[in-house]
């Protein structure tokens, strides 16, 4: 645009303020359009045309919108004439419901011995239980000190236990595995 139509369109007051707005990075809005042409579309999804970036911006200006580059790397680019502040909006509230149905799952871990007491070994069994029907997964660390290491089938034999306590609510996502001196298994609520 050349400086004599910027000038008059500010004193006009139909260039909008825009310093104030956040704008993606990877947004190219307005003045910030440095194509020589580009396809035009109007609010309502019509083609406009192949025309000269400043007649574009001209038009979006007159009917107080901006005009946003969508397809940057289309032959010619194309530009949508929306309102920008409007589709930020939008696009904001679509993440934050995306991310609001978004499922999350915390690991909750319990530590183990494989000396454990029955007493102990219920309340674990408990606190699992209560974990697992909020629907989150428990992993249960089994850590073997000293000479507990050659000893492994005691431990395997109270995972088991644990299994078969739990097996009514969970399954195994990931079986009893060795990791240094911890045996790991993980379960997860059962699909409903």
């Amino acid at each position: 645009m050349h400086l004599f139509y910027l000038v008059k369109e500010v004193c006009l007051g139909r260039i909008k303020n825009n310093k104030n707005r956040r704008k993606e990075p990877n947004d190219i809005v307005n003045e910030a359009i440095h194509y020589a042409q580009v396809l035009v579309i109007d609010a309502e999804g019509n083609q406009l045309g192949v025309l000269n970036t400043d007649d574009a911006l001209e038009m979006a200006y007159e009917q107080e919108m901006d005009l946003l580059c969508v397809a940057p790397n289309a032959e010619p680019p194309v530009c949508k004439i929306i309102d920008y502040g409007r589709y930020r909006f939008e696009e904001q509230k679509k993440a934050r419901d995306a991310k609001k149905n978004q499922q999350t799952s915390e690991v909750k871990a319990l530590r183990v011995s494989p000396v454990i007491d029955q007493h102990d070994f219920e309340t674990k069994l408990n606190r699992a239980r209560e974990w697992i029907e909020n629907n989150q997964k428990v992993r249960i660390d089994m850590r073997f000190r000293g000479r507990m290491i050659t000893r492994q089938e005691v431990g395997k034999e109270v995972i088991a236990k644990f299994t078969e306590q739990i097996s009514d609510i969970a399954d195994v996502n990931k079986e009893p595995a060795m990791e240094g001196n911890t045996m790991s298994v993980v379960y997860s609520p059962k699909k409903k």
